[in-house]
Parts: structure tokens; C-alpha cells; sequence
């Protein structure tokens, strides 16, 4: 009940004509691409950054700075109920 070679061959022969060898092999070397920088993300996840601290900081200077930083802001009101 399993898939034999002979199906195989002919699914594999579908998948070619559907789709072309050109794109097939851009699918194969972006999943590639995609399984390396996991790998690479997966090694450099369990190092600690070098310097968080004076990065930290930087980042907030930047980001004050910035036009964008005060649409993020929320200004808000307080009433009081008399």
C-alpha cells in the first residue's frame, strides 16, 4: 500500500512538468539558504551577546530620536469622576 518507485518516478514527473526545472531549482536553493541560517541561528542562540549593555542604550537614542518613536507613544488623559 505504500508508494512504489515507479510512483514516485511519475509524481516526479508531474512536479517537473508542473512546475519547470528553473523554479524547482530556486525553491531547492532558497529551502537550502533557509535550513543554513537555521542551523547557523540554532549555534549562535546559545552564546551570550558581547556587549548588551552599551547597546541597549544606543538603541534607545536612536529610537527617541526618530520620528516613529513618538507615533508609538500613547498620550492619555486622566479624568476624575466628581
Amino acid at each position: 500500500m505504500g508508494l512504489s518507485t515507479t510512483h514516485l518516478i511519475i509524481f516526479l514527473v508531474i512536479i517537473v512538468v508542473i512546475f519547470g526545472t528553473k523554479k524547482l531549482r530556486n525553491i531547492g536553493s532558497d529551502l537550502g539558504g533557509a535550513v543554513k541560517g537555521f542551523k547557523d541561528g540554532m549555534k549562535d542562540g546559545g552564546e551570550k551577546p558581547a556587549e548588551p549593555a552599551t547597546a541597549a542604550p544606543h538603541t534607545q537614542q536612536v529610537s527617541a530620536a526618530t520620528p516613529t518613536a513618538a507615533k508609538e507613544t500613547i498620550d492619555v488623559e486622566a479624568k476624575t469622576k466628581h
